[in-house]
């Protein structure tokens, strides 16, 4: 499919050096004509800065930065894509891949809709087990012109599976992708994704196009990741309901809101954090049961 608009793929890496090759195969691999691959290099101390630029000598559409520090990784992830030109951007992990047909069908979904700020596709998700899930996503409340109503349907998507969405890997127009005020802390992630929602409609296709692998990780290992205090860990449900209250009361940060959608807004917030907190309750005591049960 040749594009008639410039997408950017922007890969931020740190000592990705062995695992580098098979994604960028994969976004040159596209069959969208207008791309570029841009990747942001967070002082790597491996072999990721010569994999790189031998990379970028053999393709024109590769674009490479390196940072002499470290930036920190949402710092890395957001300089990847303020670097880019195009009028699209998508995030990709460096160990992830596309299919061929991943951004060119997700610019079908741009041009059938301008609407959309964002695209998303099915995903497969490998473990480090070696099984590989996916989960189909129906809704169509992220579609929604009401701003409330696609809040809400992320925000239940929180409580369900988190095979069946992944805002931050979709297809973004670049003004939000690079637009959107972000802040570096736990669950990060899911706040700008509820940004996203509440800045505009969202499509889906129903297809797995990508592929990521995933791991679980206490919440102290990746504070530490992050750059932010451990102790965060320990109330990062508290943390996320306050960053996310304090956007929707704001209007300077979501423009357009009436008092009224604010209030449901903020009862939408109110309400995962309760369905959450009731999640966390239930777990911790199955987990002091089974602790005083005999051996």
């Amino acid at each position: 499919m040749s594009g008639s608009e410039l997408v950017s793929i922007a890969l931020p890496v740190r000592n990705g050096a062995e695992r580098l090759e098979q994604v960028v195969k994969s976004v040159l691999a596209q069959d969208y004509g207008d791309i570029e691959l841009v990747i942001s290099d967070n002082a790597s101390t491996d072999a990721t800065e010569e994999v790189c630029r031998d990379l970028a000598a053999g393709d024109p559409r590769i674009v490479y930065h390196r940072h002499p520090h470290n930036v920190g990784l949402l710092g890395n992830f957001m300089h990847a894509a303020r670097i880019s030109r195009g009028a699209f951007v998508r995030w990709i992990g460096d160990d992830d891949r596309l299919d061929p047909s991943c951004i060119s069908r997700a610019m079908a979904a741009f041009a059938a809709d301008a609407r959309l700020v964002l695209v998303t596709t099915q995903v497969a998700y490998t473990g480090p087990d070696g099984v590989t899930r996916t989960a189909a996503y129906d809704g169509s409340g992220l579609g929604s012109d009401d701003p409330v109503e696609r809040l809400r349907e992320w925000l239940r998507l929180l409580n369900e599976s988190p095979l069946l969405m992944d805002p931050l890997y979709g297809l973004l127009r670049r003004g939000p992708a690079t637009g959107i005020p972000r802040r570096n802390m736990l669950r990060e992630d899911e706040i700008f994704a509820a940004k996203l929602a509440l800045a505009g409609p969202w499509g889906h296709v129903p297809e797995v196009l990508a592929h990521r692998n995933t791991r679980v990780e206490r919440l102290t290992k990746v504070a530490r990741r992050l750059g932010v205090p451990p102790w965060q860990a320990h109330v990062s449900n508290i943390l996320q309901l306050r960053e996310l209250l304090r956007w929707v009361g704001s209007a300077g940060h979501v423009p357009g809101l009436t008092s009224a959608q604010r209030r449901a807004a903020r009862a939408a917030v109110l309400r995962m954090y309760a369905r959450r907190q009731r999640r966390t309750v239930v777990r911790r005591g199955r987990k002091v049961l089974s602790l005083l049960r005999p051996a």
